[in-house]
């Protein structure tokens, strides 16, 4: 019997470098692939309201924070703190950006949104509240899923609503690969400016390829009265002309409604002036009888 032998391939140290290169690279594409899906963006959005809020407003602001998953919460502001202290809480909460309600005279509500620390920031009155419990409409997404953001051309037009829609874009629009998000698209955000406000509408993506879309909710209306140059502070960089505040727009119902009656009233006392006073009958002295007071005076 013929014993076969098996030469055994030497190992060069020309190979084991090249096989040491191969490791390395393939490392390096390794750790680049996992930090192009690594959660860079690390937008955080601080929302929460002020003491003395209505439970209307209150529901508004949880569906806010349900369709903003990367947004934190926090307790209600006292009215003895100052605005000036969101900031502070926004540092405690690693927070860069700030969507602050508050309410006056449990009528009105207003809507800060703010860049902290350093602005700009800017003040709505929220109008045309409707949240999603209220409407019950048939659209629905999954929570978390990233939006896309849909903006009108007068957003481009006008410099202040250009600052605001970069604005609304870090505020709404969901970080990628964000740890509490999903990786897909399924509703649209929309914002449209009209009659000089901004009306904010969420869409379901019922049909990719048709483009057929279900309202969600929520709604409402945001009307722009300033926007500030630093966060909570600063300089008026912009002041909306055309806005009227609720109390003189409360005042100048109630003028009106004086007025009707004021109207009213003077064509009451123009209907009694014009009556016309029923002329005397020549036929009712036929029957008249004549006294002896008459007849001496005769």
């Amino acid at each position: 019997m013929s014993e076969v032998t098996v030469e055994k391939k030497r190992k060069t140290p020309g190979g084991e470098k090249d096989s040491k290169k191969k490791r390395k690279k393939t490392e390096v594409g390794l750790k680049s692939a996992k930090k192009q899906l690594s959660w860079t963006n690390k937008q955080r959005v601080l929302v929460f309201c002020a003491r003395g809020i209505t439970f209307h407003a209150r529901h508004l602001m949880n569906d806010i924070r349900v369709l903003l998953p990367h947004s934190k919460t926090d307790s209600k502001l006292e009215r003895k703190e100052g605005l000036f202290a969101i900031n502070e809480i926004c540092e405690m909460k690693n927070c860069n950006m700030a969507m602050f309600f508050e309410m006056r005279k449990k009528l009105d509500l207003y809507m800060w949104l703010s860049m902290v620390p350093n602005g700009p920031s800017a003040r709505f009155l929220v109008q045309n509240v409707h949240t999603m419990d209220e409407l019950r409409l048939t659209g629905n997404h999954l929570k978390g899923s990233r939006p896309l953001l849909t903006f009108d051309k007068s957003f481009d037009e006008n410099p202040h609503l250009s600052l605001l829609k970069e604005m609304f874009k870090q505020a709404f629009g969901t970080p990628n690969v964000h740890p509490k998000s999903k990786p897909f698209y399924d509703h649209v955000l929309g914002l449209t400016y009209l009659d000089g406000r901004i009306w904010f509408r969420n869409y379901q993506i019922a049909d990719e390829k048709e483009g057929g879309l279900v309202e969600v909710g929520p709604r409402f209306c945001l009307w722009l009265i300033k926007i500030f140059s630093g966060s909570f502070s600063g300089e008026v960089i912009y002041e909306n002309p055309t806005y009227k505040s609720p109390n003189q727009y409360r005042t100048e119902l109630k003028m009106e409604a004086s007025m009707r009656y004021k109207i009213k009233a003077q064509k009451k006392e123009q209907k009694v002036e014009a009556e016309i006073i029923p002329k005397e009958d020549e036929l009712d002295e036929i029957f008249h009888t004549i006294t002896q007071n008459e007849l001496k005076a005769v």
